[in-house]
């Protein structure tokens, strides 16, 4: 076993601990690096399969992207729940998956969780297709091509080393 098998995961649970406690005493210094690690262990050993960026440049893209939609959307769900109820079209959605990497699907289905107005709900047997529930839904369509341009394919690059995105 490696000392560090996950040092981002170690360092962000590092600086974690320092800024919850706001001391950087030795006694924290010390106390952040045992648990860091520790967890970070931990967390490695629960893991099925490593994860592996291939792409950081569509990591930096993505990220905005995802921070636009989610504001805009609180903005959207805002306006819808203050409106007349008899416009909301709530509905569920399959999403075809082009992802294969599992860490790619759970990414997607935490964004679109994150992203007021939509949940992910499930994922087939054969993990070829996401079940989503949006808010509201007037194009299955749209909202699939919506979810899979802004979202899947950048995931594609970032996790399974695609030059898409």
């Amino acid at each position: 076993m490696r000392l560090l098998p996950a040092p981002l995961l170690t360092a962000i649970l590092f600086l974690s601990w320092l800024l919850l406690v706001g001391s950087l005493s030795v006694g924290h210094l010390a106390l952040a690096a045992v648990l860091a690690i520790a967890v970070a262990g931990l967390c490695d050993r629960l893991l099925p399969e490593r994860v592996r960026i291939g792409n950081w440049r569509t990591v930096a893209r993505l990220g905005p992207v995802v921070l636009y939609d989610i504001v805009a959307s609180a903005i959207t769900v805002a306006r819808q729940i203050l409106g007349p109820e008899d416009r909301i079209r709530p509905g569920f959605v399959w999403v075809p998956l082009t992802i294969r990497d599992s860490c790619g699907v759970a990414s997607l289905a935490g964004i679109i969780t994150m992203t007021p107005g939509t949940l992910s709900v499930d994922i087939s047997p054969d993990h070829r297709h996401l079940l989503v529930h949006a808010l509201h839904v007037e194009d299955p369509e749209a909202l699939i091509a919506t979810l899979k341009s802004r979202y899947e394919v950048p995931l594609i690059a970032i996790f399974e080393g695609g030059a898409r995105g």
